[in-house]
C-alpha cells in the first residue's frame, strides 16, 4: 500500500458535504466512520500539497458556528474574514458545503505547498548560507533554521560580550534548549522586559524579525538615546524561538505547523497550542478541548515545558514589568484581556499606548495596524501569556500580530522582513519607553 507524503495522495473529496463536515475535520463528532475520522486526522499532520487558503466571509453566528476547521485566520464576527487552509482533495467538498451554507468565500492563495512562496524562501535560505560566517555578514533577509539562529546569537554574544549573554531557562518536549538573550548593562534584579517571538511555529516572519530586533539592540546602545535609556535602567530578556520542536518540525516536516510537539495521552494527534495553555481563564470558549484542534489547550495550565520555563523564569524574576509577544499575523497590536470581556483596569491607558505605537509604525512605510483588547478586536481567546501576565501583575502586556493581512498568510515572502522589522522597531521602543518612564 503507498501512503502518500502529503496530504493530496488521498481523495477525501467524496465525503457529504453536510454542515456537520467542518466539525468532523477538525477532529469532532460526525457521521462518519471512526476510521476515516483517524485517517482525516492523519492526513492533516502531513504537509500541504496542492492546498488552497480560502477567504470566507460569515453573515451571521450560526455560520460561524460551523467552521471548526484549520484557520489561518479565525472567524471573530459576522462580516470579517477568516482564512481557512483547505487540504487539496478536500476542496470541492468545502466550497460545496460553503455554498450550501450561503458562506461566501474567495481564493487567498491558490496553491500553498508547491508556490513560488514556499521556493523562495528556500532559495534564499540556501543563498544565506553560503556566506554566513559572523553576525556582520549574517543575512537577515533571510528565514533561518533553529541551528543556524541559535549559533547566530552565540556570534552575538561574542560581539557584544559586556551587553548581551545568552541562558537557558529549560527544555523543550524534545530536550532542545530554550534559549534567551539578555541584554543588561548590569546590576541585580533590575526591572525587565520580556519579548518573545516564535510561540506560533509557523508564524516564521515573527523569529526573523526577532533576529533583526535582537541585532538592533545591540547595535543601537549607545548610538540611539532611546534604547541606550532604556537599557541605562533596565534589562531586556528576549525568546526568538520560544517553540524549538514546532520550528524545528516546520523545517523538517510541514510548514504549516503550530503548536507543541508534545505527545497527547489517548490520541494520535500531536501537540498543544502554546498560546493557550497558560494559566488565565484557562478552558474557556476561546480554545479548545480536542487534541486533534489548532487550538487544543492542553489538559492542564502550563502543560508544556515550553510555555512552563517562561512561567517560572518570570515569577522567579520578579520584577518583570513588561511581556510583549510577537505573533503573525493581521497586522494587529493586541492587549488584555481575551478571556473575557470586561475590559482591563488599564485598559484607557494600554489603549492610547497602543494607538500611539501603531501610529509610529504607520508612519515608516504606511502599514496601517489594528489596535484594542483581544476580545474586543478578534476574538475570545483564553489561556493567553499576555492575559496570564497581566494577571500575574505585569501592567505592560502586549502582543503584536505582524505582516500581512492575509494575501501571504503565514508565508510571508523573506523580502518583507526587514521592511516587517523595521516598522515594528519604533512601536516596540514606543511601549518600551513608556515602561521605562512610568514605573509601578
Amino acid at each position: 500500500m503507498h501512503f502518500p507524503t502529503c496530504r493530496a495522495g488521498v481523495d477525501l473529496s467524496r465525503s457529504p458535504p453536510s454542515p456537520r463536515w467542518g466539525r468532523v475535520s477538525a477532529g469532532g463528532s460526525g457521521p462518519f466512520p471512526l476510521l476515516l475520522r483517524s485517517l482525516l486526522r492523519v492526513l492533516m499532520a502531513l504537509p500541504p500539497c496542492r492546498d488552497q487558503v480560502l477567504r470566507i466571509t460569515a453573515s451571521n453566528e450560526e455560520q460561524i458556528a460551523l467552521l471548526r476547521v484549520d484557520f489561518w485566520l479565525d472567524p471573530t464576527s459576522p462580516g470579517y474574514p477568516a482564512d481557512l487552509r483547505v487540504p487539496f482533495p478536500s476542496l470541492q467538498a468545502v466550497k460545496i458545503f460553503l455554498e450550501s451554507n450561503s458562506i461566501s468565500y474567495s481564493i487567498m492563495i491558490e496553491d500553498v505547498q508547491v508556490s513560488a512562496l514556499v521556493d523562495e524562501e528556500k532559495r534564499a535560505m540556501m543563498k544565506s548560507r553560503r556566506i554566513e560566517r559572523s553576525t556582520r555578514t549574517f543575512d537577515f533577509a533571510s528565514y533561518h533554521t533553529i541551528d543556524e539562529i541559535y549559533d547566530w546569537m552565540d556570534m552575538l554574544v561574542d560581539d557584544h560580550p559586556s551587553l548581551v549573554s545568552k541562558i537557558q531557562i529549560g527544555q523543550s518536549y524534545e530536550k532542545r534548549p530554550l534559549y534567551v538573550l539578555k541584554f543588561s548593562t548590569g546590576g541585580s534584579n533590575r526591572p525587565a522586559i520580556w519579548l518573545d517571538t516564535g510561540i506560533h511555529s509557523r508564524e516564521w516572519i515573527t523569529q526573523a524579525t526577532g533576529v533583526w530586533t535582537a541585532n538592533k539592540i545591540a547595535e543601537e546602545y549607545g548610538r540611539d538615546p532611546s534604547i541606550t535609556a532604556i537599557l541605562d535602567s533596565m534589562d531586556i530578556f528576549f525568546e526568538i524561538v520560544t517553540n524549538p520542536d514546532g520550528y524545528a518540525f516546520t523545517h523538517s516536516s510541514n510548514r504549516m505547523w503550530r503548536k507543541t510537539r508534545s505527545i497527547n495521552a489517548g490520541s494520535h494527534c500531536v501537540g498543544v497550542d502554546p498560546n493557550r495553555n497558560w494559566d488565565a481563564g484557562f478552558g474557556g470558549a476561546g480554545s479548545s478541548s480536542n487534541p486533534c484542534s489548532e487550538t487544543y489547550r492542553g489538559p492542564y495550565p502550563h502543560s508544556e515545558s515550553e510555555v512552563k520555563a517562561i512561567v517560572d523564569f518570570i515569577r522567579g524574576h520578579g520584577n518583570v514589568k513588561s511581556v510583549i509577544s510577537i505573533h503573525s499575523y493581521s497586522q494587529m497590536l493586541l492587549f488584555p484581556y481575551g478571556y473575557k470581556r470586561a475590559p482591563a483596569p488599564d485598559h484607557q491607558e494600554l489603549n492610547e499606548l497602543a494607538k500611539k505605537a501603531v501610529n509610529d509604525l504607520a508612519a515608516v512605510y504606511g502599514t496601517k495596524y489594528t489596535y484594542g483588547s483581544i476580545v474586543d478586536t478578534i476574538y475570545l481567546a483564553d489561556g493567553t501569556t499576555i492575559d496570564w501576565a497581566y494577571d500575574n501583575g505585569v501592567k505592560y502586556s502586549f502582543t503584536f500580530e505582524l505582516r500581512d493581512t492575509g494575501r501571504y498568510g503565514f508565508l510571508l515572502p523573506s523580502t518583507q522582513i526587514i521592511p516587517t522589522a523595521t516598522e515594528t522597531w519604533p512601536a516596540l521602543l514606543d511601549i518600551m519607553t513608556h515602561v521605562l518612564e512610568h514605573p509601578y
